[in-house]
């Protein structure tokens, strides 16, 4: 089976958030699978620079809005994967951020940018390639949500099936909304503006795009496919999802293991194991070291890897910040977001420096040091489609802290009395999302570090914990056979 995945960010060569992980293992685990995968990402400069042996194969050179516009093709470096690169330097040749400018605004273009990208899509499942067309086309996330749409307009124009679609919503918070204005300049059928179609309380969504035309729907987790059907968490979106919710599925992001793997990570201090845990204990102390917090056993590390924003849950943290303190634990925290947040975190970090250390911005390194030496990691997220900082958590035997919602709800098992007396506990869970709920758990776990036997018992566990991609990418191969054409 041939299957195009369309996304704008890709890990290692371009990654601001978890997508990147995802559009990066799983053409690999579907290709361990026996199937062929190719990509297509926007032209951005990190794309341009970080995919080998590109040449063109297509100029469309004022087919779109007048633009200089090129589809090349390359090789993902260390794979066999062969990636569509969308070269079109008006657009995509922009330094930085990929979706915004040097303030943090997003680029007023954004509409025009990611269009482009699910024309191409479609394109290429109308023969673009002459010597490669696919049976499926998958999107991910607002980015690629017009894909569908353009299939359909394409199908709709030729009288003829193209590829089958299958749209992921890996956030739906994300939309990627504009005024109904840019509908003009997107070259599809006027009706397409519709309460059935793009239009969004009068304006256009691209998410709403993909929701619409796909042939299936998935979502990152069973929970969060459920959550997103009510009004709570639909974002507006409930009762369009409601009416396709027999084509909507939950599948779990999967962890790279080669990426992910504590006995054979090459950035952490030492490699360790279930059956082996020394080399964690190394971990501990040269994340200390390296944060510049005091050397200490008898306290546990709370970590943090995330975006410092009140979705991610970082406002409880930093209001319940002194259920650790006092208690004498350390928080070390890596993420960026929120400008107050990141000035309050900096503040508290210049006032306990042997307890907390803050690092703005994003580290790759700096996140496996994190996700190796801690021994708690926080992810109170208000709501969370899947989460991966809680996976790595686990594999790493740093037990997640987590509110009890979409993915994170799939993938911890609290650590009450009855769970660690079957020994099936791998992390700490609250249920309300506000601060007394948070501030017991976080008392839950210093118990429980305190109780090594018990602590070691709830790591192994947590350690033999099954995410690897293999189980998801079988999940997707079931919904795409139902859908290839």
């Amino acid at each position: 089976m041939r299957i195009l995945h369309v996304c704008s960010e890709l890990y290692p060569i371009l990654k601001t958030g978890g997508l990147a992980d995802v559009a990066g293992a799983l053409p690999l685990a579907l290709e361990s699978l026996g199937s062929e995968n190719r990509v297509l990402v926007p032209g951005f400069p990190a794309f341009m620079e970080g995919i080998n042996e590109k040449e063109i194969i297509a100029d469309l050179t004022d087919e779109f809005g007048g633009l200089n516009v090129k589809l090349l093709m390359g090789k993902l470096p260390g794979t066999n994967i062969t990636a569509y690169i969308i070269e079109s330097p008006d657009l995509y040749d922009r330094s930085g951020n990929p979706y915004a400018d040097s303030n943090n605004q997003p680029y007023s273009d954004n509409y025009r940018r990611f269009a482009l990208l699910g024309w191409i899509a479609a394109k290429i499942a109308n023969d673009l390639d002459p010597n490669w067309r696919p049976q499926v086309l998958h999107g991910h996330d607002w980015h690629a949500g017009l894909a569908p749409a353009y299939i359909k307009a394409m199908e709709l124009t030729q009288g003829v099936q193209l590829a089958g679609s299958v749209f992921t919503v890996h956030n739906l918070a994300y939309q990627g909304v504009f005024p109904a204005y840019t509908f003009a300049e997107l070259n599809l059928p006027n009706h397409f503006y519709n309460v059935n179609g793009l239009e969004f309380y009068s304006q256009i969504s691209f998410l709403k795009a993909g929701l619409f035309y796909a042939d299936k729907i998935t979502t990152v987790s069973p929970t969060y496919a459920k959550e997103i059907q009510t009004e709570e968490q639909g974002c507006g979106l409930q009762g369009l999802l409601n009416t396709r919710r027999n084509d909507l599925s939950g599948i779990l992001n999967g962890v790279d293991e080669n990426v992910w793997n504590p006995a054979k990570d090459p950035i952490i201090a030492a490699n360790y194991t279930v059956k082996s845990l020394t080399g964690k204990q190394k971990c501990r102390i040269a994340l200390q070291e390296y944060a510049k917090i005091a050397v200490q056993e008898d306290k546990p590390i709370f970590v943090v890897v995330s975006r410092l924003t009140e979705q991610k849950g970082l406002n409880l943290v930093l209001a319940g910040i002194d259920e650790i303190i006092e208690k004498g634990g350390q928080l070390v925290i890596l993420g960026s977001g929120d400008k107050e947040l990141e000035k309050a975190y900096k503040a508290i970090a210049k006032k306990h420096k042997d307890q907390v250390s803050v690092q703005i911005g994003y580290d790759e390194e700096h996140a496996h040091r994190l996700i190796a030496g801690g021994d708690i990691i926080l992810v109170p997220s208000r709501f969370e489609p899947c989460g991966l900082t809680q996976l790595y958590g686990l594999l790493y035997g740093t037990l997640p802290l987590v509110h009890n919602v979409g993915g994170l709800h799939d993938t911890v098992t609290d650590s009450s009395l009855e769970n660690l007396a079957e020994d099936t506990a791998t992390g700490f869970i609250f249920n309300e999302f506000e601060l007394d709920a948070y501030k017991a758990a976080v008392k839950r776990a210093f118990a429980l570090y305190s109780r090594k036997a018990d602590w070691k018992k709830t790591q192994k566990r947590a350690m033999q914990s099954n995410f690897g991609w293999s189980n998801s990418a079988t999940e997707y191969l079931q919904i795409y056979k139902q859908i290839a054409r």
